[in-house]
């Protein structure tokens, strides 16, 4: 069945045990595996598994070691909420999230946290195989000139603002798409040559044809790519098929998520946010079962709330 909306889904998972079977049989696929030692030889107990191991014996659920671990909340609404986080193209508050599925705000801010950490890439993803790839930076958090005074840059020390407290400044995004292909972003301390070139070379395939602009901090590239350019400075943005639209039109999309659902995000979590864009971007092409069905193969990452909330 293809869930084509909220309620198709809900109707199919109609009760805990549904749910259940569908993602031991995501995870598993009808060899239930221990998640503490690997065994294969597990047997049934009345609330889940116990490995037959003699050094292991540990019991176990299928939310063992995965997004669901620990959680109380009953898989029906866990897998609404991955539905909605991951269909509504700009995103889902939790304020949202809470009233949709009638739970507390606090509960949905974790539920979209730990489903962020399931939608992050566990491997570096190659660009450029198969089209050109396009560079470019961006920026998040509000316009200096719409600043109330106190909350300003001071002049004085530009570590404060002008009623004393520390400045956040923009951040500072970086991202990689290919044509007609995938994305990559991060979140980097400053648009240097030093922070981008290796990200580059981290994600782009060696002699890959790249489009950037003409700033500065992409003359390295020279050295391992095809390296073209548009003059954005003199009013020049596109120049054949040499042109950076596709990146910053991912740019838009992600302002208008971060800025019109969010609002804003902190240094902390804004790598969880773009891991969040960047999956929806990249499954654009799957059917909603196909990107839900992928995204709970990737369920296996533990997030605690101590270690979400901790210094934030």
């Amino acid at each position: 069945m293809d869930f084509k909306s909220l309620i198709q889904l809900l109707d199919h998972f109609k009760d805990e045990e549904t749910c259940i079977a569908h993602y031991e049989a995501i995870r598993w696929g009808g060899n239930p595996a221990c998640p503490h030692c690997g065994s294969l030889k597990p047997y049934k107990t009345k609330r889940g598994w116990r490995c037959s191991d003699k050094e292991c014996k540990k019991d176990f659920t299928v939310k063992t070691g995965t997004i669901f671990q620990s959680s109380n909340i009953k898989f029906r609404i866990w897998f609404a909420a991955i539905y909605l986080a991951t269909t509504c193209k700009k995103g889902i508050s939790s304020v949202q999230l809470a009233t949709q599925l009638n739970i507390s705000q606090p509960t949905a801010w974790f539920l979209l946290h730990r489903i962020r950490e399931m939608l992050k890439d566990k491997s570096p993803r190659m660009l450029g195989e198969n089209n050109m790839v396009e560079g470019d930076e961006t920026y998040l958090g509000g316009s200096e000139k719409f600043k109330h005074y106190g909350k300003k840059r001071s002049q004085k020390n530009p570590e404060l603002t002008n009623e004393g407290k520390p400045y956040k400044a923009k951040k500072v995004i970086l991202g990689l798409i290919e044509r007609n292909g995938k994305v990559v972003i991060k979140h980097v301390p400053d648009a240097t040559t030093s922070n981008m070139v290796p990200f580059i070379h981290t994600h782009v395939v060696k002699g890959a044809e790249i489009h950037t602009d003409e700033a500065p901090v992409y003359r390295k590239l020279r050295k391992n790519y095809t390296h073209k350019s548009v003059k954005h400075a003199v009013g020049v943005y596109v120049d054949g098929n040499v042109y950076t639209n596709t990146i910053e039109n991912f740019w838009s999309v992600l302002k208008r998520g971060i800025n019109g659902i969010y609002h804003q995000v902190s240094d902390k979590h804004v790598s969880r946010y773009l891991d969040e864009f960047a999956a929806r971007f990249n499954t654009r092409e799957l059917t909603p079962q196909e990107r839900f069905d992928g995204f709970l193969e990737d369920a296996e990452s533990v997030l605690g709330y101590k270690a979400l909330t901790e210094n934030y």
